[in-house]
């Protein structure tokens, strides 16, 4: 039976976080909606309460039934779910006038306390609340403060239950991941067993006992998320397997048959289709981002459900779904926030079941598996890069001639980063032609040419990313490169806007 941590979301921008924290422990965990706990899960070995961006106090405040949860399992609740734990038991918990946000060092006041080994004193913890717990209940046991918050963290006398105020999930936290260490390992009890061959292994298994003799149909990117699960089905159910992958004329220089001839390496069924006129045709005249994006989209099911239907008895669609695409697809409030399919539609459209072996997991470790599967390098390590690729960084109407342009200056930047051992310290990178013509001076000659931007940035998974400092005299060398060698082009520039407030593409 798969061992498991619940993580209770409260809507906090840190959960995801959480759970990244407690994988890295080598223990499976999920995250739940806060009303949403699987009580008939027999695997379940502790439940962690996120933080919110509500108050208690709000009206509107979140709340779920704990009366099930506290005593039968280990629970740890962070910041909200700290307050919510004080609140519901007869705690007070009001704002004193001292909003804490950033660092504080926090003094422990039991250093026998199990969820405090191995824990510094004066330790650096990331605060981020504007209420505190100003009274706690009876049972309650204070075990750390900070300067300006008594109850900073507590247990609860004769339970496996605990809370503190601050985030032990986050960076700045000096000794967060051994708070979380001890919840998991020493409370839990965690086997700490979840790793990527034992991943491999059972969803191996169950791809096997699911799929049985069905044929099943992929759309590859190229990119890692497509190629895992690739390998994964191809590992479990071999020549059932056809991947189909779709040139939409908007992919990077050469990309279509230098991802081909990898594929082929790693002996996977793959159909290469050429729909490069289709999409150019079907993008003549569309300059709005979104519109462009939903042309795109159409164009790639129209497709793909073309090619598909040659086929024989196909029962399944497969994709690439990671566990970031499902935790957005839902909503603790029952408000979607981003409705995800990577080829949406399809599965209605043409009748298939859809397998998703990749769902469970986070970025960072679909790339571990990609590894442990023996998944070359190039492939595994690649920057992430949009669905809609080029036609989303080709700001304005999408042609042929704008492609080819963009397609060469991305070329020259991206085999730079690789060859000034650049490439793997970002964790994306492009370049953007954008809708405008600036003036230049080319030999003897006046120019009025395209201007190119470029952008590199570091992130761990998109949500935030900082603009990457690289050496002004890569980038110089770089920026010389695209102006005397592709057609078109007289002016480059560097993107150094973070997100937020900026996104990490430019549509």
């Amino acid at each position: 039976m798969q061992e498991k941590i619940i993580i209770l979301d409260f809507g906090s921008q840190y959960t995801q976080l959480i759970a990244r924290r407690v994988r890295e422990l080598n223990t499976y965990c999920e995250i739940k909606p806060y009303n949403k706990f699987p009580h008939e899960d027999k695997g379940i070995i502790g439940v962690i309460l996120s933080g919110s961006p509500y108050s208690v106090n709000d009206p509107e405040a979140l709340q779920c039934d704990l009366s099930q949860i506290r005593g039968r399992y280990p629970l740890l609740g962070i910041c909200y779910g700290a307050q919510y734990l004080a609140h519901t038991n007869g705690g007070k918990v009001a704002s004193n006038g001292s909003r804490e946000y950033g660092k504080a060092e926090l003094v422990w006041h039991d250093d026998s306390d199990p969820l405090m080994h191995g824990v510094s004193d004066n330790s650096v913890v990331w605060m981020s609340h504007g209420d505190s717990i100003t009274h706690t209940p009876e049972s309650f046991v204070n075990v750390g403060s900070t300067a300006d918050v008594k109850n900073a963290a507590y247990r609860i006398d004769g339970e496996l239950t605990w809370g503190v105020q601050f985030h032990p999930e986050v960076y700045h936290s000096q000794d967060g991941k051994i708070v979380l260490s001890n919840f998991v390992t020493e409370i839990c009890h965690s086997r700490q067993d979840w790793t990527p061959a034992s991943f491999i292994e059972s969803t191996v298994n169950e791809l096997r006992a699911k799929l049985g003799d069905d044929k099943v149909v992929l759309a590859l990117s190229g990119g890692v998320d497509s190629t895992v699960a690739a390998v994964l089905l191809n590992k479990a159910i071999g020549k059932n397997l056809t991947c189909i992958f779709v040139d939409n004329g908007l992919l990077r220089y050469k990309e279509f048959e230098s991802v081909l001839a990898n594929y082929a390496d790693m002996g996977l069924n793959v159909l290469g289709i050429d729909a490069r006129d289709h999409f150019y045709e079907a993008l003549k005249g569309v300059t709005e981002p979104e519109k462009k994006r939903k042309v795109i989209g159409k164009g790639f099911i129209d497709i793909f459900d073309r090619e598909a239907h040659k086929l024989k008895d196909i029962k399944w669609l497969a994709q690439g779904t990671i566990y970031p695409d499902v935790i957005e697809s839902l909503s603790i409030t029952g408000m979607v926030i981003k409705s995800h399919h990577n080829v949406g539609g399809l599965p209605e459209k043409m009748n298939l079941k859809l397998v998703e072996p990749l769902r469970l997991l986070f970025k960072d470790e679909v790339r571990r598996v990609g590894r442990e599967l023996g998944i070359t390098p190039q492939l595994i390590g690649r920057h992430p890069f949009p669905g809609p690729g080029l036609g989303v960084r080709i700001l304005g109407e999408v042609t042929p001639e704008k492609v080819r342009i963009l397609q060469e200056a991305d070329h020259f930047f991206i085999q730079g980063l690789i060859d000034n051992n650049l490439y793997d310290q970002v964790w994306q990178a492009g370049a953007i032609l954008l809708p405008i013509r600036s003036v230049g001076v080319m030999g003897d000659e006046r120019t009025y040419e395209n201007v190119i931007a470029l952008r590199a940035v570091n992130s761990t998974d998109g949500m935030t990313a900082t603009w990457s400092h690289l050496p002004f005299d890569f980038l110089g060398s770089v920026s010389n490169e695209i102006i005397n060698k592709v057609r078109g082009v007289n002016r480059v520039v560097y993107d150094i806007s973070s997100k937020p407030p900026s996104t990490i593409e430019w549509e």
